[in-house]
């Protein structure tokens, strides 16, 4: 989080930064017609979730859910081997630049979203069952052994984003181009959610189950024109109100919204960057 409030605060200054302008003057990246291709990994922290279940004799919720991500430890044979492409958390998109340094961006953010097993919540409704009424004590379950509940969106938490982005180059040199850049983006959310409630059949499937939106800002490294180096941050709000949760009883569902803090880093390669926009 930290890092992503200084990235911020570094946009800000390079707005009055008339050097920079006169920098971006000079820079061919960027420039009107050009294309970015991205490739990156990220890592997120979440807000506290209420979390909504309702179904065939139950109507609850639990309040005040802890979840994390799940970063896969770093294997140069996982991270870099086309067969393993959605293990690791990771970033993709395309962004092509309608005018110089402007771009639009399609993509996709595959986080992972992973419940804390360890951990006592609220609990608010009704449970018909009574093997799982008794799980509840003084309005509160304990979801330590998972038998009451398991719950991830670990393949993944999808966020397919379009988003735009302006772009102020703060160093020029031969070889050499550094951008600050700063935007937002919407989407919709496609997890492939895996959960197992109350003894049903555990349910790990994609469906389109909501929205997002995000602010974001990077530091963009370019390299002889084309070798595209990128930290980014975003500060986004993702709501879930279709979340399907078992295979048996297909009108179950869950429903949650939560904020979100990421920072992705990775690699790109920018083209038809020779050609002035007139």
């Amino acid at each position: 989080m930290k890092s992503i409030i200084v990235l911020l605060v570094l946009i800000g200054f390079s707005s009055f930064n008339l050097k920079g302008q006169q920098q971006e003057e000079n820079s061919r990246v960027f420039k009107k017609g050009s294309f970015l291709v991205f490739w990156g990994w990220n890592n997120a922290k979440y807000s506290k979730s209420d979390i909504h279940f309702k179904g065939n004799g139950y109507d609850f919720q639990l309040d005040n859910v802890v979840a994390r991500d799940r970063q896969t430890k770093f294997e140069w044979g996982v991270y870099f081997n086309p067969g393993y492409i959605t293990i690791p958390q990771v970033n993709y998109r395309i962004t092509y630049f309608p005018k110089d340094n402007f771009g639009i961006t399609i993509g996709m953010d595959h986080m992972k979203y992973v419940m804390d097993q360890r951990q006592i919540v609220d609990f608010k409704g009704y449970i018909n069952d009574p093997k799982y009424a008794e799980m509840v004590n003084d309005g509160k379950v304990d979801l330590d052994n998972g038998e009451f509940l398991t719950f991830e969106h670990t393949d993944g938490l999808n966020y397919i984003n379009i988003g735009a982005q302006k772009y102020n180059n703060v160093l020029h040199k031969k070889h050499i181009d550094i951008f600050l850049s700063y935007g937002g983006g919407l989407g919709a959310l496609l997890p492939k959610s895996n959960v197992q409630l109350m003894g049903n059949e555990r349910s790990d499937r994609f469906h389109l189950a909501g929205f997002g939106l995000d602010a974001r800002a990077a530091l963009t490294v370019v390299v002889i024109k084309h070798i595209v180096l990128q930290a980014e941050g975003k500060l986004g709000y993702l709501n879930m109100p279709d979340i399907k949760t078992t295979l048996n009883n297909k009108q179950d569902k869950a429903s949650q919204d939560f904020t979100f803090a990421q920072v992705n880093f990775g690699i790109g390669y920018t083209f038809n960057t020779t050609k002035r926009s007139k």
